[in-house]
């Protein structure tokens, strides 16, 4: 089995040739092989190396390439090349694992690395001429759509528990068909060990599940064997989640994790802030969860121009988008697309109108710095939308003017 160079702009870019030559006996691992072989974009080249870290080191220096020393205890470097950046790791071999961490030594022995790794597909290497080297069934299992452990399911898991959450991860994006059996029975066995990894952990694979093309058929797999429900909480909402799937395929919109996850949970903010903590999420990516499954405001494909445009003031454009994307995935297929298009090229288009008045000019008329400050300058505001941005501030002023006299009547 081979990969034709020629078909693939980053095994012949300079960058790739000058790092791959400075390192000598060097092979691309991992998903770079997996997505070349499948004809899948690369983004990220991963190298193998059968040389510890700091002969890497040592070889990058002498060829003037910048090296990074990224991870030296679990034998990673991080070369930059071109402005590209190669990930190199020395062969490795587990000694001692706890579900979490391991403990490796490093090795010369193509296999035993090989034997390490997570799944057959992800065991693949490469060289710089396109010769595939394959220590188990990875070429076979990648035609055939299959996602299964190298060597003892079981075993693989107990080394990282994350490897759970991967198995459905890598069904979703790669697999074909049911998940492999004696892969599904370990992962499930171990669900409750997910309570023992990092929230970031876990919320980077979660993320990546939900960006595949129809993540629903493996979540409809999790919740049967009781590992959805270790992650998320509340009643979750299959269909919504998919409906938005079909969305994005149709309308060729970018695969949002995030957004897929908001589609996914009830409509809860109190649910919302619950997963974010146990994700750990950061806080934009907490408030934005937070803004999608509150109350309000409320969103609509009736909403009015007007209506909408109020509603963008308010919220800003790019909550705005998410709402009107997680009530479009709530309306059969076909309801009111037009309508909820429109919207989205609303919130694109939107500019934000500036409102001319200020607490300032609230005192300056004569109110007492207080809570009235607030509350006639909302009043003013509200008007101002009600009569859809259209007065200026010379009727913004005589509006504030007028309140405050009928409040002194």
């Amino acid at each position: 089995m081979r990969i034709d160079p020629a078909l693939h702009p980053w095994m012949t870019a300079p960058e790739t040739i000058q790092v791959m030559t400075a390192l000598g006996e060097a092979r691309f691992v991992g998903g770079a092989v997996r997505n070349a072989m499948m004809g899948v974009p690369v983004a990220d080249v991963d190298i193998a190396v059968p040389m510890p870290p700091e002969e890497i080191l040592a070889r990058l220096k002498a060829h003037d390439i910048k090296a990074i020393p990224t991870g030296l205890e679990h034998g990673t470097v991080t070369a930059l090349s071109g402005g590209k950046l190669f990930e190199i790791t020395a062969l490795r071999k587990d000694v001692e694992t706890d579900g979490r961490h391991a403990v490796i030594a490093f090795t010369d022995d193509w296999a035993e690395d090989a034997a390490r790794r997570d799944f057959t597909i992800n065991a693949m290497y490469a060289a710089l001429d396109g010769e595939v080297f394959d220590y188990a069934t990875g070429v076979e299992d990648l035609i055939a759509g299959r996602v299964r452990f190298m060597g003892d399911a079981a075993t693989r898991i107990a080394e990282d528990y994350l490897r759970i959450l991967r198995l459905f991860r890598f069904h979703a994006w790669y697999g074909k068909g049911d998940i492999d059996a004696e892969a599904l029975h370990a992962a499930a066995a171990a669900r409750e060990k997910l309570n023992t990894l990092s929230g970031e952990r876990v919320a980077k694979e979660l993320l990546r599940l939900m960006e595949a093309g129809n993540p629903v058929p493996v979540l409809r797999v999790m919740a049967a064997t009781g590992i959805l429900s270790q992650l998320l909480p509340g009643a979750l909402q299959l269909p919504r989640l998919e409906r938005l799937a079909e969305i994005d395929a149709d309308a060729l919109h970018t695969r949002d994790g995030l957004l897929r996850l908001a589609a996914l949970l009830p409509d809860d903010a109190a649910i919302a802030h619950q997963v974010a903590d146990s994700l750990r999420l950061s806080n934009a990516d907490r408030a934005r969860l937070a803004g999608m499954l509150g109350d309000t405001p409320k969103m609509g494909g009736w909403l009015s121009a007007k209506q909408a445009r109020v509603l963008l003031y308010r919220i800003g454009p790019a909550e705005f988008r998410d709402r009107v994307m997680l009530k479009w995935a709530q309306t059969p297929p076909g309801a009111g697309a037009i309508q909820w298009r429109m919207l989205l090229e609303m919130a694109d288009r939107w500019q934000q109108p500036r409102f001319a008045l200020s607490g300032r000019d609230v005192m300056a008329a004569g109110v007492t710095q207080g809570p009235d400050v607030g509350r006639i300058l909302a009043a003013v505001e509200d008007w101002w939308l009600e009569n859809d941005f259209a007065p200026g501030e010379g009727a913004l002023r005589d509006r504030m003017a007028a309140l405050i006299a009928a409040e002194r009547a």
